[in-house]
């Protein structure tokens, strides 16, 4: 009798947790962890982007120190959007949401300027080491535009999991304190990624400047 009622209680457990799956009570837990690592994934690309700021502005400062205005303001930028305190909570609280991508947005804007200064430097547009930061750039904004698209996905299958039947009912009940995903704004042009396209098929290379000087005497004709 007692290995009936073990065997039954086995059965019943197991039944049980089926059921409970079959239900989605693990949905939301499970999504949310996706939400999360999707996140990290936005974090650690624009970090890559705030790591290689240091070295692009050093080395276009080598070439257009004239221009102290802009670089002040890629600095500043980069500054305010890495001082921008964000963790997993960030994602289901809009206010802190919207701080880290304007802060972000803004360092977008000026890198876009930042990197517009190439076109009255023929030198930097020639620099080996500004082509190589620029491709970084480039790739590192892409990889910017992929995670976040990512992330937008997995916060759109979270938050709709929270309102529809069956997960409504574990939402309301023991996911209580679960709160819907943020997700990233396309409608500012300040989201744009910065123009980094390579500027020397367009047309014949600068002049070199160690080219420059006086112009030689022209030859007279015979």
């Amino acid at each position: 009798m007692n290995r009936f009622r073990t065997a039954a209680g086995v059965i019943l457990a197991a039944v049980a947790a089926l059921t409970l799956a079959a239900c989605g009570v693990n949905s939301i837990p499970t999504k949310d962890e996706q939400v999360k690592t999707a996140w990290a994934e936005v974090q650690t690309q624009y970090q890559r982007r705030a790591d290689l700021i240091p070295n692009l502005v050093s080395t276009v400062q080598g070439y257009a120190s004239q221009e102290a205005n802009v670089l002040t303001q890629v600095t500043q930028a980069r500054a305010s959007a890495t001082q921008v305190k964000v963790d997993a909570s960030t994602i289901s609280d809009p206010a802190s949401f919207e701080r880290f991508q304007q802060a972000q947005n803004q360092l977008s804007g000026v890198l876009g300027r930042l990197m517009m200064i190439q076109e009255n430097y023929p030198d930097l547009k020639s620099n080996q080491n500004f082509l190589a930061l620029q491709s970084q750039l480039e790739g590192t904004e892409n990889r910017i535009a992929i995670a976040r698209r990512d992330y937008n996905e997995t916060a759109r299958v979270y938050n709709t999991t929270l309102r529809t039947f069956p997960q409504v009912i574990w939402a309301k009940t023991l996911y209580s304190s679960q709160k819907p995903a943020v997700l990233f704004s396309a409608t500012t042009e300040a989201q744009a990624a910065p123009t980094v396209t390579f500027s020397g098929s367009a047309g014949p290379a600068p002049a070199s400047p160690a080219a420059k000087g006086p112009a030689p005497a022209p030859v007279p004709a015979k």
